[in-house]
């Protein structure tokens, strides 16, 4: 099966959407304090002295929100959209500010997790139950992270080590034959911390496509997905200065879908990441830290019209340091990451090497904040690329603060994008092909008093040669595109009403033919309330994306949708909770990719246990 899916450009929107958010139980309690962030500066950082865009998802919020899977998760936050072919375990696709899904990168515990011959980032199989704690960065990240990072940055924490014993257990079941079950627990004592999780999951699924499916792909038949996964990690405190870690984060499916073979189509998907490392003080204000790690992502089909497995290998070595200056934290360090792809296909090249070192500084002093970062990546295919990051944050009076920003990007083509072998719908990969290059901008403006907070965000960002596959030919680079926008956000908590919205207005567009850009609406917005009454916990949710196309010349329409959902949580013992969610009440049909079915209206039931 190849490992990708084709991308094309779609129209812009006409009109602004609204929608009701997922609400959750995280922002019935807001923290009293800022929150500490560590993917938009690479260091602990407090929220409130970023000069960049950050979203925080903690382990309560995706437990009160209606989505089954990360994706879904995401579309429903400001600046982020997606794309599916079908349900459970299909080929997904995040868009962070209206750019490609080549844009983004995914860590998993500071851990890349993507496919290197597809290029983007592995979302399908990576288990909800184990995460902890999300962090969304929007806006340029090559220079923290080196290629890829053009829309920005999603880190998923695992479920983390805590000191004393802290088991939880979980069941589900729903629509579509859905069922699911999780247990594990953190603890330890003394020098030591463990945490640890298992999870399965399997539905019986919906037909993924639909008679509008490309290539004669449709087939008239459930589409089930089967999952189990663990995840677990080690720390222990070596003395008061230095400490080691481990983690471990495994995944094995088996996931249904249509091609143009008229067979029950399935194949074994696996996902794995491990990794350990040790960090500490070597002197007073200086930290250093050594992780290596490797992730894996494979498709072995099992029937298939493409009958080849795949498997790509991303190991890494990261040494980073921070020094205390009086400027601020100055960061430092070196990283390798070595890429490679088994399998039988004939690839012209099948591994390559980027080396990197980086350099930044972020400091604050009074109602000023600032960060500086800059980045020298080496591809052994492409040679180096530079790339640099600054911005600055002014708090300029009571409740008021605005920031800035300015950052380079680069992508170098994907295994598939350079060689893949020609088949039936396309002429292959183009070993011609070149990186792209960008610059993003953005300038933000934040108001808070009391339990009231408003963001507004303009963001303007410029790619050179983006690489765009069209549907019967190869991929090229398509000269110069564009995709600005603006975002504005809403969140208040008043007295057990718990309120908050966004909208996003934006245009993605190819310049050199005036075409919108592939499956991202130009209008997008969200408005979420929940209501805590006693035990209960009530909330609602309503997404609406606007129109787009699905193809580059912009003759495939993918029509506006809007998705009502419905959500109940009782509290009925101490360490005991049962949840309801209806969604899509109105049992809207709806396709995010052309000619594949997303569910319909479903209802799911989940019961928790987790002492306090």
């Amino acid at each position: 099966m190849k490992n990708r899916v084709l991308s094309v450009p779609r129209q812009r929107a006409c009109t602004l959407t609204l929608s009701l958010a997922a609400s959750t139980l995280a922002w019935a309690q807001p923290p009293t304090l800022p929150e500490t962030v560590v993917t938009a500066t690479r260091i602990d950082t407090r929220s409130d002295e970023l000069v960049s865009e950050v979203r925080v998802i903690e382990r309560a919020a995706i437990e009160a929100s209606t989505a089954r899977t990360l994706p879904e998760l995401l579309a429903r936050e400001a600046g982020l959209q997606f794309s599916s072919n079908g349900g459970l375990g299909q080929f997904s696709s995040v868009f962070i500010r209206g750019t490609q899904a080549r844009h983004t990168i995914l860590l998993v515990d500071g851990v890349r997790l993507g496919s290197a011959t597809a290029g983007t980032p592995v979302w399908e199989t990576l288990p909800v139950e184990a995460i902890e704690r999300i962090e969304v960065l929007k806006g340029p990240a090559s220079a923290l992270y080196g290629a890829d990072g053009v829309g920005g940055v999603v880190q998923v924490f695992t479920r983390a080590p805590k000191a004393g014993f802290h088991p939880y257990a979980s069941v589900a079941a729903g629509s579509y034959g859905h069922a699911r079950a999780a247990a594990g627990a953190s603890g330890g004592e003394g020098a030591l911390r463990y945490s640890f999780g298992v999870q399965r999951s399997a539905e019986r699924g919906f037909s993924s496509a639909n008679p509008r499916a490309p290539f004669g792909s449709y087939q008239p038949d459930r589409d089930p997905f089967r999952q189990n996964a663990v995840n677990a990690s080690l720390r222990y405190q070596l003395n008061r200065d230095w400490s080691a870690d481990a983690s471990l984060l495994y995944s094995d499916a088996t996931g249904h879908f249509d091609d143009w073979q008229p067979v029950d189509s399935r194949s074994k998907l696996r996902a794995s990441l491990t990794q350990a490392g040790f960090k500490g003080r070597v002197q007073p204000g200086w930290t250093t830290e050594l992780r290596i790690s490797e992730s894996v992502d494979a498709n072995h089909p099992i029937v298939a019209a493409y009958p080849d497995p795949f498997k790509t290998t991303q190991t890494q070595s990261t040494w980073q340091n921070t020094v205390d200056t009086r400027a601020g934290i100055m960061l430092a360090g070196l990283e390798q990451r070595r890429q490679r792809v088994t399998t039988p296909v004939a690839y012209d090249v099948t591994q390559r090497t980027m080396s990197a070192g980086f350099v930044g500084l972020t400091g604050q002093a009074g109602n000023h904040s600032w960060q500086v970062n800059m980045r020298r990546d080496v591809n052994s295919q492409f040679g180096a690329s530079q790339t640099g990051f600054a911005g600055y944050g002014w708090r300029f009076a009571p409740g008021w603060r605005i920031h800035g920003s300015t950052g380079t990007t680069f992508v170098a083509p994907s295994f598939n994008d350079l060689y893949y072998p020609p088949s039936a719908w396309d002429s292959g990969g183009n070993p011609n092909l070149r990186p792209e290059r960008g610059r993003n901008r953005d300038v933000g403006l934040a108001w808070s008093q009391g339990v009231h907070t408003t963001k507004l965000v303009y963001f303007d960002n410029r790619i050179r040669d983006m690489i765009a596959w069209g549907s019967g030919s190869e991929p090229e680079n398509i000269g110069r595109a564009r995709i600005d926008g603006l975002t504005l956000g809403y969140e208040a908590r008043i007295d057990r009403l718990s309120l908050r919205a966004s909208l996003e207005d934006m245009r993605p567009r190819n310049l050199e033919t005036g075409k919108a850009l592939p499956r991202r609406s130009d209008t997008q917005a969200t408005l979420g309330a929940s209501w805590r009454e006693g035990a209960w916990l009530f909330g609602t949710s309503v997404l609406h994306v606007g129109s787009r196309f699905d193809n580059s010349t912009n003759t495939q329409p993918l029509g506006a949708y809007t998705l009502v959902d419905l959500n109940a949580t009782w509290q009925f013992a101490p360490a005991l909770s049962l949840q309801a969610k209806l969604n899509n009440l109105t049992d809207r049909a709806y396709e995010t990719t052309y000619g594949y079915n997303q569910p319909g209206r479903s209802v799911y039931v989940t019961l928790r246990w987790q002492p306090k």
